[in-house]
This record gives C-alpha cells, sequence and structure tokens, in this order.
C-alpha cells in the first residue's frame, strides 16, 4: 500500500526521523492558514507547495488546467493562496502517472529547509528496500539526490552504494558508518547521517515496509540531516497489524476497477490488453497471459479468483472485466483442484445469466476434477460460450474471437 509524503513523515517523525515540517491541506483558504501556523512554529518565511498524489517526479510534472508545476515555492505569505490554487483540484501529469494524470486533492505546505549559511546544502538519496534475490533488507545510497535512481543507475552506477542487512543480526552500526562514509560525509554531517540511518531502518522494520525511499535526504547549511521527501509502500500483508497505517489509504489514487476487486477478495491488475482473463492461481495466471499473447492478444488484466472458484467471485469477476472498453473477449482458465470443474461452469453460466447482454465471446477453459462434466455443462448451456480442455484448444479459440 502506497502512502502520500505527509503520511510518511509522520511515520519517519514517530521513529526519531528529522523531516521537512510541514502542514497538509485541501483548499486555498486552508493552505493560507497552514502556511501562517508554520511561519509561527518554525519561523519559515519562505513556503514550499508540494502536490500529493502517489506518484514521483511532481516538481517536474505539470498541472494540465493550470501550467503550474506540482511543487512550488511561494516567497511572501500573500503568494500562498494563489499558487495553492494552481495545484489544487487540478491533474497532475508526471512521468510516472502517465498521461492520464493524477486528481491532486491534497497539498503539503512545507518549511523552507534550502536557507544560507555556513556550507551549501547538499542532496543525497537514501533508501531501504527488500531485496528478494538475497532475501535481505538492502540500503541504497547515492550522492545524486534529487534525480530519478533510475537515470543515475543507467548513466552513473558507480555513483549508487549497497549495504545488505543480515536479517540475524540487523543494522549494525559499522554499516550505517560505511555509507554515511560513502556519501562523502564528516564530521557533524557524518554523525546525523549515521543517526538518520538508523532511525530510518528502525521505521522501516517496525512497518512491515517493502521500501523507504528519501529522495531528497537534504545536508542544511548548518550540517542537519532530513527527509525532504519521502515515498513509502507498506507490504499488504501486514496492514493487519498496523491499522493506524491501513487508515492512511487513499483509494481515490487506486485504480477503481482494483478497489472494486479487492472489495471481492479477488487479485486483480490492470493492463493495456484486449483480452481479460480470469484464472484461479497466480502461476496459472501468468501462463495464460503467455498463451493469450501467443494466441495474438494482448491480456487486459491479471485476475486470480482464488482456488474457491464460486457463482459469487465468477461474476464479480466479469463485471470487473466487462468494465474494461478495451476488452474483447474473456478467457476463462480453471484448474479443478480444490474447486470442482462443474461446480465452476455453473458458477459460470449462472454469472453469465445474472449479468446479461454480454457483448464479447467467451472462451472456458476447464482442467482437472470433473473437466468433462463441466464443459457439457458450458456447452449445453445454450449462451454464447465455448469451452476446451487443452490449453492449445483455448488459444485457437481466443484467436477466432479476436479475428
Amino acid at each position: 500500500m502506497n502512502i502520500h509524503e505527509y503520511q510518511a513523515k509522520e511515520i519517519l517523525k514517530k521513529h526519531g526521523v528529522t523531516v521537512q515540517e510541514g502542514i497538509v491541506a485541501d483548499t486555498p483558504e486552508a493552505a493560507l492558514e497552514a502556511a501562517k501556523k508554520l511561519h509561527a512554529e518554525t519561523g519559515t518565511s519562505w513556503y514550499v507547495i508540494k502536490a500529493q498524489i502517489h506518484a514521483g517526479g511532481r516538481g517536474k510534472g505539470k498541472v494540465q488546467e493550470t501550467g503550474s508545476n506540482g511543487v512550488v515555492l511561494a516567497k511572501k505569505l500573500e503568494d500562498v493562496t494563489e499558487k495553492a490554487a494552481g495545484i489544487l483540484g487540478g491533474t497532475l501529469v508526471t512521468h510516472q502517472t502517465g498521461p492520464e494524470g493524477k486528481k491532486v486533492n491534497k497539498i503539503l505546505i512545507a518549511q523552507d529547509v534550502y536557507y544560507p549559511g555556513e556550507s551549501e546544502p547538499k542532496e543525497y538519496y537514501l533508501s531501504i528496500l527488500l531485496d528478494r534475490a538475497k532475501s535481505c533488507n538492502v540500503i541504497m545510497a547515492s550522492t545524486e539526490g534529487g534525480m530519478d535512481i533510475e537515470e543515475v543507475a543507467e548513466h552513473h552506477p558507480e555513483k549508487i552504494v549497497k549495504e545488505w542487512i543480515d536479517p540475524t543480526v540487523g543494522l549494525q552500526g559499522f554499516q550505517a558508518r560505511k555509507v554515511a562514509f560513502a556519501l562523502g560525509l564528516e564530521g557533524e554531517a557524518f554523525k546525523q547521517m549515521v543517526k538518520f540511518i538508523y532511525a530510518l531502518y528502525d521505521a522501516y522494520v517496525a512497518n512491515d515496509a517493502s521500501m523507504f525511499e528519501i529522495n531528497p535526504v537534504l545536508k542544511t547549511s548548518d550540517n542537519k540531516i532530513l527527509a525532504v521527501d519521502a515515498k513509502v509502500n507498506i507490504d499488504d500483508n501486514a496492514l493487519y497489524r498496523h491499522k493506524a497505517v491501513a487508515e492512511m489509504r487513499d483509494i481515490s489514487e487506486e485504480d477503481p476497477l482494483e478497489v472494486e476487486a479487492g472489495e471481492n477478495n479477488l487479485n486483480y491488475v490492470k493492463l493495456d490488453g484486449n483480452v481479460g482473463c480470469m484464472v484461479n492461481g497466480a502461476g496459472l495466471a501468468m501462463a495464460t497471459m503467455d498463451i493469450i499473447k501467443l494466441s495474438g492478444g494482448e491480456p487486459a488484466n491479471f485476475l486470480d479468483v482464488g482456488g474457491g472458484a464460486n457463482a459469487k467471485t465468477v461474476e464479480a469477476g466479469f463485471r470487473i472485466i466487462l468494465k474494461d472498453p478495451n476488452v474483447k473477449a474473456i478467457l476463462i482458465n480453471i484448474f479443478g483442484g480444490i474447486v470442482r470443474c462443474d461446480r465452476v461452469a455453473n458458477g459460470v453460466v449462472e454469472a453469465y445469466k445474472n449479468i446479461g447482454n454480454i457483448a464479447v465471446p467467451i472462451i472456458v477453459r476447464l482442467q482437472g476434477t470433473n473437466a468433462e462434466e463441466g464443459a457439457r455443462i458450458i456447452n449445453e448451456s445454450g449462451l454464447k460460450v465455448k469451452s476446451a480442455v487443452v490449453l492449445k484448444d483455448a488459444a485457437l479459440l481466443v484467436k477466432e474471437a479476436l479475428a
């Protein structure tokens, strides 16, 4: 589950991570009041106004309706209302949102932390994530803060430092110091960075996160280390242990079809193809998408109805797939292991009748327990549904449906 920057900073602060202070607002008037309060609390006289969406590249992104960037600076209190209005309610397009963009419902009014002092402010990149290949967490750091890490990896891979954490002993002191040394820090800034890394790792582990990305981490002109931005992803499977974090979910930032699927206990991911697929089992779903491509189509989704597929789950899956206007055919591929194929077939027939007026061709491939009985039920239903037992035959039927 992704959360907003302001929510991520709330979590970080609870674990001792120093952050750029800010106050969230959802109207231009509230933004002005937030700026006044921020001035009283921090003394800042410049105000950074940040769009709150689940996507990176906000500073370079553009609000379609106004042409404003997703992150702007107000150098006077009087400018806050106008600049906030240029972002709120608009559609922000960044390299991560795609051309459709995302609507901005909230903004963060943050303090100016790039003030002059004894040295120049310096930006760094720092993240903690799970390295599945090595089955442990890894700290990634770079001196090229403020840039997309993918761009740094492509053009300057030597500037990325990685430190893997042994899960049996956790983060060790020498590892935090090693990262701080690699970033070229010394003196007070070095000590603050070591402390920052420890606190960040504590926040990551305590919240069952799959990623904490701080870009940039700022060394201020007076050698403080703080998080200017924060991108956080929490493992969905652990949310039951973190009710306060689970309440931070913003479904307006998620695909409506994926939200609906979750409400029906379906695993659904929308894709850009033309063949909807409904499968029980993640591995079979991946194989089904391969078959769709080999038959000349493109998968429109990943949809796993689980091992206990029944009429209710099949109908919910149908309705979700049919809401995608790009779908030209539907392939249902069920292995009857936990559930019998004849029960699935009856579920398909019942769901089809309940929905009615399904205009796209439907191919049902049933294999496993009572597969032949399931095929008979489909073939004798009188509905516009074609059945197959062999996966190759299902692929050919998909190809015919797209012709």
